[in-house]
């Protein structure tokens, strides 16, 4: 009798030891599982590329030269269009780039640059230059027609700014 209550015993045993195995076996297969789907999904929203440490810096650290200022002198002296009490605007100009072929470019084609930027200034109102947004205006205009210079002469790269040196009307 002792005998087969320690046989029961064992089968109880047993019973609850090969249950408890097979949770764990279900347990582990649906980690793997989950796993293997989360590396399936990253890798579809990764499109099959892989990424390495030097791809990632080369996107994060973006060489940026470093600012070149070109004056075009001399400076600008225009007519101003009669009617109003200023009769002669003189500016200087500088723009601003980061590469220096572009600053040689620049260079290159400064009779035509100069000739459009003389046109512009010699159409302007001494009474929209007076106030702090008229000056900025004509800037975002200088800054504008020298870009579309480059553009057109296929230039590779635009200015990246453009600064009255000095603004004299008279």
């Amino acid at each position: 009798m002792a005998k087969q209550q320690e046989d029961e015993d064992l089968d109880l045993g047993a019973e609850n030891g090969g249950g408890s195995k097979k949770k764990l076996i279900i347990i582990l297969a649906g980690v793997t599982l989950l796993l293997l789907l989360g590396l399936v999904v990253g890798w579809f929203l990764m499109d099959g590329e892989e990424v390495t440490a030097e791809d990632v810096q080369e996107e994060v650290v973006e060489e940026q030269l470093p600012a070149i200022y070109h004056p075009l002198n001399p400076v600008f002296v225009v007519n101003l269009p009669p009617g109003g009490k200023a009769k002669m605007l003189q500016i200087g100009v500088q723009v601003m780039a980061r590469d220096p072929a572009l600053v040689e470019f620049i260079k290159h084609n400064d009779p035509m640059v100069r000739h459009n930027l003389l046109s512009l200034f010699g159409n302007q109102q001494d009474a929209a230059l007076r106030d702090r947004k008229g000056k900025e205006k004509l800037q975002a205009e200088v800054f504008k027609m020298i870009n579309q210079i480059l553009k057109d002469q296929k230039a590779a790269g635009e200015i990246e700014a453009v600064f009255f040196t000095s603004f004299v009307m008279q």
